[in-house]
């Protein structure tokens, strides 16, 4: 096998942290009440500008791949992280995301026979406790609402993200990306439209927050996700995926005012190692199977 390189890691990091900045940006900026038309507006354009660049359309069995993945890793998953961002604040909801960490590991498990080493597990292990540190107290209420909805789209996505690593090998990294994030847009429009009505009016600041998490927080991220989880164990990009959190609590802190103290400061230092951690023991299994 190929030695994990640092640069892939690099490249996967981009997601979470765009995801994680996605979570103020949808609570701030983009209108209450329409999660149907944000997962829409959120996919099809990110979807049609990847599916430009790839110029390859879904053949054979992956007509129906395409609509399986776009519905656990878009349609469903941006609705419930629509609800989850704007019920609960963003480091709350990015924190609960985190634990697709672990989810992956174990999915990965079964469908990839990618059996997690010890050192991945502590690392996750230490994440968690990173990013549990990094939230405890001062939070206020937390709407189980949210919570409900964060949890479902961490494990609908996480068992989307495993099955496209499955299926993906194939394929090129943009075309697959593009095909799931079209299908799920596509899938969610018609609800949209029946439940939510007309497109909802935006101002500037909801105009360009909706490119935002278009552009930069799909089709980019994803991209950089996908090309991750073809090149790393599903494990080490899980870890990868706990900068969710910390970009998550770095900007409620900096652009909402939200709560940081030693515990945060020690939580965010915890998931980092947690990240070395797993990352330096999926070097050394890569080695060995050289």
């Amino acid at each position: 096998m190929e030695v994990i390189r640092w640069r892939w890691v690099l490249i996967t990091a981009i997601a979470p942290i765009a995801w994680g900045s996605s979570y103020f940006v949808t609570r701030q900026f983009l209108p209450l009440d329409y999660p149907l038309w944000g997962a829409v507006l959120r996919a099809l354009p990110a979807g049609l500008i990847l599916l430009a660049l790839a110029r390859t359309l879904p053949r054979g069995s992956w007509r129906w791949k395409s609509v399986v993945l776009g519905a656990l890793n878009v349609g469903a998953f941006f609705i419930l992280i629509y609800v989850a961002s704007q019920l609960l604040p963003s480091s709350i909801a990015s924190t609960i995301m985190a634990t697709s960490a672990a989810m992956l590991m174990l999915i990965a498990w079964p469908l990839l026979g990618e059996r997690p080493a010890l050192l991945s597990l502590l690392g996750a292990v230490l994440g968690f406790t990173g990013v549990g540190v990094m939230v405890m107290g001062g939070v206020g209420s937390i709407d189980p609402l949210g919570v409900a909805a964060s949890l479902a789209a961490m494990m609908m996505s996480s068992l989307g993200f495993v099955l496209t690593k499955r299926w993906g090998s194939e394929q090129k990294v943009l075309a697959v990306t593009s095909w799931q994030l079209i299908a799920g847009g596509i899938l969610v429009l018609p609800f949209a439209i029946i439940v939510e009505g007309n497109i909802p009016t935006m101002d500037a600041p909801a105009a360009i927050s909706f490119a935002y998490v278009s552009i930069i927080a799909t089709a980019i991220a994803y991209a950089a996700w996908f090309g991750g989880l073809r090149h790393l164990p599903a494990g080490t990009v899980g870890l990868v995926g706990l900068l969710n959190p910390v970009t998550g609590v770095l900007l409620g802190v900096m652009l909402a005012s939200e709560h940081f103290g030693p515990q945060q400061a020690l939580g965010i230092l915890l998931v980092l190692v947690g990240m070395a951690l797993g990352k330096k023991r999926g070097v050394r299994r890569m080695r060995q199977c050289d």
